[in-house]
């Protein structure tokens, strides 16, 4: 077996996954961006305490979390075409195209997990801190906006940043759906050369690169946030008269 490297071939295969980075940034921002807000809205029911909220939630947040990404986008792309009455309505438009089916699924997955990601940090703000705040003066507004969420984002970061690396690499599975991002261009790159070890440790490198960036912005904005800073309900008391 010959392990000396190709450097030419390396080098055309990697500016040729570079084309796929876009495509791999496009949906994951997208989901990871939709996917936050459905994903606060679960945790809103969760924590709301009405159980015609709390259970709908629960059983979104059991399915998604159980059932495999790749089953999940498998039927909603070929799924839901299977029916006539989606393909003559006006979602048509958009469930047969395999980008917004990508993002739909990716979306739909990671506010499952966000949900309870967010629901933890919401729980970890300690009822003396809303006392204190409520105590100075603050409305029930102004409370979630200066303390309870500011808390809740500091004790949910590090998992959310976790799950944001993990739709980076899920964004792979897009592939299947006929997508050219970074492993689709890999798999036609693999059909042509029949060289699978230096394109997938290439796309592999590429992926790396892209989740080592995002660690580091996610750690920067965790020092952002450190507990050594002034405390998050100090400063937003003392802000609470000019608000």
């Amino acid at each position: 077996m010959d392990l000396s490297l190709d450097l030419p071939f390396l080098a055309d295969t990697f500016l040729r996954l570079l084309a796929g980075v876009p495509l791999t940034l496009q949906l994951a921002a997208s989901s990871v961006a939709l996917g936050a807000v459905l994903a606060l809205l679960l945790a809103a029911m969760r924590r709301s305490g009405l159980r015609w909220l709390d259970w709908p939630a629960r059983f979104y947040i059991f399915v998604f979390r159980g059932t495999p990404l790749l089953v999940q986008l498998f039927l909603i792309y070929y799924g839901l075409s299977q029916f006539r009455e989606i393909r003559t309505s006006f979602l048509w438009p958009v469930l047969r195209d395999p980008t917004w089916c990508a993002v739909i699924a990716l979306t739909l997955n990671t506010a499952a997990y966000g949900g309870e990601i967010i629901r933890g940090g919401l729980a970890s703000v300690q009822r003396e801190q809303m006392e204190a705040a409520r105590a100075a003066g603050m409305g029930r507004w102004l409370l979630l906006r200066r303390v309870v969420l500011p808390l809740a984002l500091r004790q949910a970061l590090p998992a959310y940043g976790n799950e944001l690396i993990l739709m980076v690499k899920a964004t792979s599975l897009a592939s299947i759906i006929t997508l050219m991002e970074i492993t689709g261009i890999a798999a036609k790159l693999i059909a042509q050369s029949y060289r699978t070890v230096e394109v997938f440790a290439v796309a592999g490198a590429i992926y790396l690169v892209i989740n080592f960036v995002l660690t580091r912005l996610v750690h920067a904005l965790e020092r952002r946030l450190d507990p050594g800073r002034p405390p998050a309900l100090a400063a937003a008391i003392g802000k609470g008269g000019t608000a």
